[in-house]
């Protein structure tokens, strides 16, 4: 017979899940500290075992925890936008980029692993760049149902917009930071078409 949850032993804590895991990973990350496996298996009472079963391997495990902070930096922000359409889109991405340029978590990681960093966040196969292509690919459809029309179709646009943060806020000559979020805005801009956006540049 199934025992109730009621009915573990006296003392003996429940065991960890992979959110668990997940959310210590995370709050490894935000400190700017080096995340260790073993450490988060210690803490937490779970075999190693379970960690690399559920996430791949140390790499996967970060990987998880930047692409679950890059989904709740991005639904944060579109909670606070209050216009729509083209308007909307444009807003919400430069702030994005403002929100990462400013993450003092992500330049800890660039600054602690390099080459490693730049690999894990940009590859195109990786949690990383998928959430960011998955989030782009929402704007997108809620801007054109508010009336934008993109350029180009809506996939293709996501996936270049992502390759443009990534090459302007990474730069892969010396696997470091590089935070160039003014130039990139612009080629939001540019790319996306949205109606009236340039006018912004141009006074300034």
């Amino acid at each position: 017979m199934t025992r109730s949850p009621e009915s573990r032993a006296p003392g003996r804590p429940a065991s960890a899940s992979r959110e668990d895991v997940l959310s210590a990973a995370i709050e490894v990350f935000l400190s700017g500290k080096r995340l260790d496996v073993n450490a988060i298996a210690a803490k937490l009472g779970v075999g190693r075992a379970s960690i690399y079963r559920w996430f791949g391997s140390r790499d996967g495990l970060l990987a998880a925890a930047i692409a679950r902070q890059l989904e709740r930096m991005m639904s944060l922000i579109q909670l606070h936008c209050t216009t729509t359409g083209g308007e909307r889109l444009e807003q919400i991405l430069d702030r994005a980029v403002d929100l990462l340029v400013e993450d003092n978590s992500l330049r800890a990681y660039f600054d602690n692993e390099s080459t490693a960093a730049l690999r894990l966040v940009t590859r195109s196969d990786g949690p990383v760049h998928k959430a960011a292509v998955a989030a782009v690919e929402q704007l997108l459809e809620q801007a054109e149902n508010e009336g934008y029309h993109p350029p180009i179709d809506r996939d293709t646009l996501a996936y270049a917009v992502v390759r443009l943060w990534e090459a302007f806020l990474y730069n892969d000559a010396v696997a470091g930071f590089r935070g160039d979020a003014e130039r990139l805005r612009q080629v939001h801009t540019a790319l996306l078409r949205t109606e009236g956006s340039g006018r912004r540049y141009q006074q300034r």
